[in-house]
């Protein structure tokens, strides 16, 4: 785990209340339209990379998944979120880590992601990104990814990031993953302002990551 990475959110939600964060929603209601895809044809397992303190897991939990989890690199997000969910937190796994250096996760047909990706500058941060990935959803399940877009911020919590478009996430995710569809939205922060965010959902297939 990279420490100056964790360092800095556990300082960002100790800090800050949950409505205080940029990225926070009421309901994730564009993360949900799209589990809900993957969840009509077949798929039965979600983790929610860098979920920290999410509503989407208090949702995804009425449907009717067999295993949930939220992992993410601040244990106080994770404390959170257990504390808000109360007795239903038995129903989820909550994992410590970081994206960019943990071996395995285990094997979940959706792969949520609106939080991560846009922060990994470094072309192997992004790589390890990519081959967890690959290891974690098998062939037939879905990532679904999140950054901000081509007109959002350039920089998000003090770190610069970067902006995809669709083919820009298609193409560092490689030729193991197809893109099923894609939109851009505007996100409302709780302070007012809009951020362009752009969400993939693409289809884990056999390719060089296979």
């Amino acid at each position: 785990m990279t420490t100056d990475r964790k360092t800095h959110w556990e300082h960002i939600y100790l800090k800050r209340s949950d409505d205080q964060l940029s990225w926070y929603e009421v309901r994730p209601q564009h993360s949900l339209e799209l589990v809900r895809v993957a969840v009509s044809h077949g798929a039965r397992s979600l983790i929610d990379i860098g979920g920290g303190t999410s509503r989407l897991v208090d949702e995804v939990l009425d449907e009717g998944l067999d295993r949930i989890a939220v992992m993410d690199v601040s244990e106080t997000a994770l404390a959170k979120t257990r504390d808000r969910l109360g007795a239903r937190a038995d129903e989820i796994e909550l994992i410590l880590a970081d994206v960019t250096t943990i071996d395995t996760v285990g094997r979940f047909d959706i792969w949520h992601d609106r939080a991560v990706f846009h922060f990994l500058l470094s072309a192997q941060d992004r790589t390890r990104y990519r081959e967890l990935a690959a290891r974690t959803i098998p062939v037939g399940g879905y990532a679904i990814i999140a950054t901000f877009g081509p007109e959002g911020p350039e920089r998000c919590s003090g770190f610069p990031v970067h902006r995809y478009d669709e083919r820009g996430l298609q193409d560092e995710l490689g030729d193991g993953f197809a893109l099923v569809q894609s939109f851009a939205v505007n996100h409302r922060t709780p302070a007012g302002a809009e951020q362009q965010f752009v969400y993939a959902m693409l289809a884990r297939v056999e390719g060089r990551d296979g």
